[in-house]
């Protein structure tokens, strides 16, 4: 490997131990986290991809003032809009703030639904070569349907796994693929094995309900003035720029699409997010699966939470 590209990352896992709570986007994941964390003195560590950002708290859909007062939350609208946020980072971040809990005494209840930063937590990362400037502006300059074709001639089994709709991800497996000459997916082999005494839940809903729930928060969202957050915003880096729902608020507030098909676009990107998260949660075989439809009472669901998170 040429030093041009350094390997950076962190590659260990954490290894203190944590608690926990994943699930789609509008499952209620948060609710539950709070609940948990007040019978069992704990503290929330995000695992949200896009609520780590400052702002745009009405579009990533932040837990409410009212939770966050509650128990302390981490992760959470700290890193700027202009600053591109990668899963390394995360990692870093979140296995410190994860150390200092336990230096309090308290009990870390990791909660949220970007699969990958749960991954990165529990298998730790892959020892990737960095980025390379000029290698990604020469992928960013092509055409999405041609980057999809050259990962899945270097990579079919990575094009197989990734999201080939998301473009920065596309174009970080093929950059991988250049600058190390092997299949990206080949780093991902050490995520194979099921990680040692990890405790935690998936909360789950069947398909309809869970669909009624994002079309229902996002509307909500243009209720509780969401065009005038984005409006107000300013620049964002490209990882910020994933924001779901940015790019077509922006294409509305351009005139360019209504405010219903707005909405409605932004509800169908979000359901399709959602499926994908479930995708990814199934083969996380580790977590114990829980349908919120089953918990009759969120007081007792709690408290047996937490003796399992303090155990």
């Amino acid at each position: 490997m040429d030093s041009a590209h350094p390997r950076t990352r962190p590659v260990s896992p954490v290894t203190s131990p944590f608690f926990i709570i994943a699930g789609p986007t509008a499952v209620g994941k948060s609710a539950v986290a709070v609940a948990v964390s007040e019978r069992c003195g704990g503290e929330i560590v995000s695992a949200d991809a896009f609520q780590i950002y400052r702002g745009l708290d009405v579009l990533t859909a932040k837990p409410s003032s009212d939770l966050r007062a509650r128990v302390p939350h981490h992760l959470i609208g700290e890193i700027p809009l202009t600053t591109s946020f990668d899963v390394a980072q995360y990692l870093r971040a979140a296995r410190a703030c994860i150390a200092e809990i336990h230096a309090r005494g308290r009990v870390p209840i990791v909660t949220g639904g970007t699969g990958l930063y749960l991954r990165a937590l529990t298998h730790g990362l892959a020892d990737l070569p960095g980025a390379d400037a000029q290698l990604r502006a020469d992928l960013e300059s092509q055409p999405p349907a041609e980057l999809q074709r050259r990962l899945a001639k270097l990579d079919p089994a990575g094009a197989a796994q990734i999201d080939l709709q998301n473009p920065r991800r596309v174009i970080r497996a093929l950059e991988v693929c250049l600058l190390t000459g092997r299949p990206f997916s080949s780093f991902r082999e050490q995520w194979a094995a099921t990680p040692p005494g990890i405790r935690g839940i998936v909360l789950t809903l069947d398909r309809a309900t869970l669909n009624a729930h994002i079309d229902q928060r996002t509307a909500a969202m243009f209720a509780d003035g969401v065009l005038d957050e984005v409006r107000a915003c300013g620049d964002t880096s490209a990882t910020a720029g994933q924001t779901l729902g940015l790019r077509e608020i922006h294409a509305h507030l351009a005139g360019e699409i209504s405010r219903a098909d707005c909405i409605g676009a932004i509800q169908l990107a979000t359901r399709r997010y959602a499926k994908r998260q479930m995708t990814w949660f199934r083969r996380e075989t580790f977590l114990e699966t829980v349908d919120v439809a089953s918990i009759s009472d969120l007081g007792q669901f709690a408290e047996s939470l937490a003796q399992k998170a303090a155990g």
